[in-house]
């Protein structure tokens, strides 16, 4: 077959995707239907965990360069920010980088790595069998086929492929609809009530059950939005006119305040559905593809950019036929827990956001607990997903958690963890070569990179007392031992994620 995957959909989870999966060796091709990239942004920013594992491929620098750093979350726009400080992370911030600027960037690096991208090509359907998917394709020329072992879905909410399989996509219907206008006022807006410090300006019409709200996106450009609550509501898919915004903003705050330039109009509901199942044979679903939910707190690019890296290497390793046999159901089994947690704190934040007078004591008691440590260390951690933990055997309390960029002490001088997984391969890490030994793992040395440290630059990390551990190239821990215990497991856990060794 000329292709191992072919991946549908060229928005932020479909491109990280492609860039994992050249990075394992697979042929990639993207499908994207839309001849042109989209010239507005969506989504704004990357969290915390999203920038880390941009710093494990290498991408760091690229997507920090003169992005504003929010130091602050929110949750529910309640008003108190979220502490990211609070966390063991050498990024304390979400960034804000438009969607366009994402995807300009991955492109540029999946392109670089060798994957192959065909816009305005549409998939038609698909056909499976055991050994691999046939794909239709419309394109500019006309119809045509393509051959691959695995096709990859991530071609948004209404997806095609998600459709084609026949894969149910529950949830829960909307309940609030908002029109969305990026634009120049010529008039001042009103400085906000209640909408939390991501957003300035606005009013709040408890009366209405209404609200309007806008944060500058760049000098003299605002990104308004207009929220109604159970009533009557537009498709989603239905065009949204400059008359529609300025309707909305004279209902809620008297007036439209001189709206021109209008840059992007959209509408948004709070709709959250999460697909049944994310595989199908030899076809899965990544992104809003298997997830849609309102966009509270930012989360929605991260969790599909989060999607793929964690399918990248796993699909990677099977197209190489290094996976053990059941290495691909590991990316829904770790995966769909982690999207029903977003779907369910969206759906809290879509109830705290309604200004019905009934919910005030709700939005009350919420405050005085975001204002507590622990409660805002707890949904910082969620909301930035820097606290995902996936289940994996064994009892080490770092068991499945990400791995903090530790500052190593090396032969070579110091060096950041991030700097080793640039080739997204996994990482035996020694933190003292006199205890633990990393030879049990020379017979992976094809899949598994052997890293020697003399220790953690920085006392007090959470890896203190460990001699060594091993790490997938996702960053998630799955080993870990300890000067006593030694190379105990470390075999096991090789063959469990990394497949049987190389002859």
């Amino acid at each position: 077959m000329r292709y191992d995957v072919v991946v549908v959909g060229a928005g932020p989870t479909g491109l990280m995707l492609a860039c994992e999966l050249r990075l394992a060796g697979a042929r990639t091709l993207v499908l994207e239907r839309l001849a042109e990239p989209v010239g507005f942004s969506k989504a704004l920013g990357v969290h915390a965990r999203t920038v880390e594992l941009l710093d494990m491929r290498g991408l760091g620098e690229a997507f920090q360069a003169d992005a504003p750093k929010l130091r602050g979350g929110n949750f529910a726009s309640l008003g108190v920010p979220l502490d990211f400080s609070s966390i063991d992370t050498r990024h304390p911030y979400a960034l804000f980088v438009p969607q366009v600027r994402t995807e300009e960037l991955l492109t540029g690096r999946a392109l670089e790595l060798g994957a192959e991208l065909r816009r305005g090509h549409a998939l038609t359907s698909l056909e499976q069998d055991a050994d691999g998917v046939t794909v239709s394709v419309s394109g500019p020329e006309g119809p045509y086929e393509v051959e691959c072992a695995y096709l990859v879905g991530c071609d948004g909410g209404s997806s095609t492929v998600r459709k084609l399989l026949g894969i149910d996509f529950p949830g829960q219907d909307p309940h609030m609809f908002a029109v969305i206008a990026d634009a120049r006022f010529r008039e001042e807006l009103p400085h906000g009530e209640g909408m939390g410090p991501m957003r300035p300006y606005g009013v709040m019409r408890h009366d209405l059950r209404a609200w309007f709200a806008a944060f500058p996106l760049e000098p003299g450009v605002f990104r308004a939005t207009l929220a109604f609550f159970d009533r009557p509501y537009a498709d989603r898919r239905a065009p949204v006119t400059e008359e529609d915004v300025r309707a909305a903003l004279t209902e809620v705050a008297g007036s439209d305040f001189g709206m021109h330039d209008v840059r992007w109009l959209s509408r948004l509901t709070d709709t959250s559905r999460q697909a049944e199942r994310y595989r199908d044979g030899r076809v899965l679903l990544a992104g809003d593809a298997c997830h849609i939910h309102l966009p509270a707190g930012g989360q929605g690019l991260n969790l599909g950019f989060q999607d793929a890296v964690n399918l990248g290497w796993k699909l990677g390793a099977t197209v190489a036929d290094t996976a053990p046999p059941e290495l691909l159901d590991t990316y829904e089994a770790e995966r769909r827990p982690i999207a029903a947690s977003v779907l369910r704190n969206t759906r809290a934040q879509a109830v705290l956001i309604d200004p019905d007078p009934r919910f005030e004591g709700l939005r009350e008691l919420m405050i005085e607990l975001l204002r507590v440590p622990e409660t805002n260390r707890h949904l910082a951690g969620l909301i930035s997903a820097l606290d995902v933990r996936y289940p994996m055997p064994g009892e080490h309390p770092l068991l499945g958690r990400r791995v903090p960029d530790l500052p190593l002490a090396t032969e070579d001088g110091a060096r950041r963890l991030s700097t080793y997984f640039h080739a997204a391969r996994g990482v035996l890490l020694t933190l003292d070569a006199h205890k633990v030994s990393g030879d049990e793992a020379a017979a992976w040395k094809d899949r598994v990179d052997l890293v020697t440290a003399e220790g953690v630059a920085e006392p007090g990390s959470a890896v203190d007392g460990l001699a060594a551990l091993l790490i997938r190239p996702d960053g998630y821990i799955c080993w870990a031992g300890t000067p006593k215990t030694g190379t105990d497991g470390l075999t096991n856990a090789l063959r469990t994620w990394f497949g049987p060794p190389a002859v």
